[in-house]
């Protein structure tokens, strides 16, 4: 959640980027008109740009990734079962005798474990543990693939935000020195 959450502050930053310079743009047609009378009537007869939001260079909208989504919605689900089978988290039920799941296994894995029956009791108990773990394993295997797939595509944002800055930077210097030439 903290991921997606910056990931929409750096779609935020890229946004008020893009304003800035759509507004030093509109600065330099403002300086070009005051520095000289043919700048005011080049800018008076140029198209005035659409008033809509400023271009965001391949950066539509924020989503999460899709993967990142399905990983956490997954989880969700998967965390309730998780917390009922845990031994530290399942509520105390003594009804319930782990010994008596033994009797529900079918004829075909009964022969996969030993006669006796405690030991086919316990033996039924690791395979449910492991089950468990697998199960674990796979949500965070789903949530780590999920979250490099988001972290990816946020390093390619902080990319673009990073050239953009760096433009802008410059454009700047420039409209500053400018200025001061006036």
């Amino acid at each position: 959640q903290e991921l997606i959450r910056q990931g929409e502050a750096l779609k935020r930053t890229e946004q008020m980027v893009d304003k800035m310079d759509q507004d030093l743009k509109t600065s330099q047609k403002h300086i070009n008109s005051i520095k000289s009378v043919w700048g005011g009537l080049v800018n008076y007869f140029k198209a005035k740009p659409p008033e809509s939001k400023p271009e965001q260079n391949g950066a539509p909208e924020y989503y999460a990734n899709s993967r990142l989504k399905e990983a956490m919605m997954s989880s969700k689900e998967q965390e309730s079962k998780y917390q009922e089978s845990h031994p530290n988290l399942r509520k105390l039920d003594n009804s319930d005798n782990d010994f008596n799941k033994a009797d529900l296994v079918s004829s075909v894995q009964r022969d996969a474990y030993p006669k006796n029956q405690q030991l086919r009791a316990y033996h039924q108990k690791i395979d449910n543990n492991l089950d468990e773990m697998s199960s674990g394993l796979s949500r965070l295997k789903s949530l780590a693939l999920g979250l490099q797939t988001e972290i990816e595509e946020q390093d390619d944002m902080l990319d673009r935000l990073t050239k953009k800055v760096e433009t802008l930077d410059v454009n700047i210097k420039n409209t500053d020195r400018k200025v001061r030439q006036l």
